[in-house]
């Protein structure tokens, strides 16, 4: 496998492959460009059933040339069939929960820390940093800890204080920000341009969100190397939706599984929702919004990859939901009764808008879900 470059989504220059993630030319966000075309799919299952229990046994799909040194490594999360809360949503398919709350530091963030992490050491980078509203914080002060660099995490003031704590265990420098978190997301990219420091959602964007497609492969890969016929994931920047989108098409394209895209149904809370939105009122953008919600994990009311998670929904015949508080809190509390798994605010979103889904005769009775 070999990892070409970083390229601009939009008018597809290419950048080496460092600490950047904007392009030059149109102001477009960049992402990595991988050549597959050596690959043996055989070869390859045949590594990856032979690899690490994380994300690392999909390495030859990471932006590295080898394995990296990963002493917390995160990935490989329980897939659990979810038969009684089908029942009690009335589906007669398959309802599958990817439970993420398994990884580290228990939320799917562990994923693209990790490799943020990694490619911050391999570039030379002694300090990490991130902005958060909470999971990030904790992964990236957990994973730098661990790699035994340094490590700044900005978050708002008024965060849960149990986050602040989970967090600050981990001997980081915890920093809160008078704002929400576009406020703190604008200082730290201000920060990145003057500190010599790897902010993995900014300068390390590329290679951050390149952990996401790992949840895919884990998910084909649990369902007997098989597509579910739908996925409905949690939106705060897009990334995560966008990414498991690539991390199928990435499969298909080299032969590993059969078949086309699963229908993506995107989910958020409804204080702020600027990508249902979006896809509601038929629009390409997604115009900002002050964010307002008990989901704090998702607060993020100018999500940078948003556009292309509305152009992902419409593609695959799904959309995009938004609920409650109210519902968010019936999600949680329905998950838990039904599957024993005990969410934060983001798992209470998605599970309200799969609720939806089922409400509106949305999901066919032979689904897989």
């Amino acid at each position: 496998m070999s990892i070409e470059s970083l390229k601009c989504k939009e008018c597809g220059t290419a950048y080496a492959l460092d600490a950047s993630y904007v392009c030059e030319n149109c102001f477009g966000p960049l992402e990595v460009a991988y050549d597959y075309s050596a690959l043996d799919p055989v070869e390859v299952k045949r590594r990856i059933q032979a690899g690490s229990q994380g994300i690392w046994r999909y390495a030859d799909f990471l932006p590295f040339q080898g394995r990296p040194n990963d002493p917390l490594e995160p990935g490989l999360t329980p897939l659990v069939r979810a038969d009684r809360l089908a029942e009690r949503l009335g589906v007669e398919g398959e309802i599958w929960i990817k439970n993420d709350a398994a990884n580290p530091t228990h939320s799917f963030k562990d994923r693209v820390v990790a490799v943020a992490v990694a490619k911050a050491h391999e570039l030379g980078f002694e300090t990490v940093a991130c902005a958060s509203t909470g999971n990030l914080a904790n992964a990236v002060a957990a994973h730098a800890a661990a790699a035994g660099l340094d490590s700044y995490v900005f978050v708002p003031a008024n965060l849960e204080e149990q986050k602040l704590l989970a967090t600050g265990v981990y001997g980081t420098n915890l920093v809160g920000v008078r704002g929400n978190y576009d406020d703190v997301n604008r200082l730290c990219t201000q920060l990145a341009e003057s500190r010599p420091w790897a902010f993995v959602n900014v300068n390390l964007r590329p290679y951050y969100a390149e952990g996401s497609k790992t949840l895919a492969y884990e998910t084909a890969e649990q369902l007997g190397w098989e597509l579910p016929d739908r996925v409905v994931c949690p939106i705060a920047s897009g990334s995560l939706f966008t990414k498991l989108g690539r991390g199928f098409q990435e499969w298909l394209d080299l032969g590993l599984l059969e078949g086309s895209q699963p229908i993506f149904n995107g989910a958020q809370a409804q204080g702020c929702s600027p990508v249902a939105t979006a896809f509601a009122e038929g629009w390409d953008v997604c115009k900002p919004q002050k964010p307002e919600t008990i989901a704090k994990s998702l607060a993020i009311g100018d999500p940078a990859d948003g556009p292309y998670a509305v152009e992902q929904a419409r593609r695959t015949g799904g959309g995009v939901d938004s609920v409650t508080d109210a519902e968010i809190r019936e999600g949680i509390r329905l998950l838990a009764e039904t599957t024993g798994i005990f969410t934060e605010t983001a798992g209470g979103v998605t599970v309200g808008v799969l609720r939806k889904l089922a409400e509106r005769g949305e999901l066919g009775a032979g689904e897989r879900v």
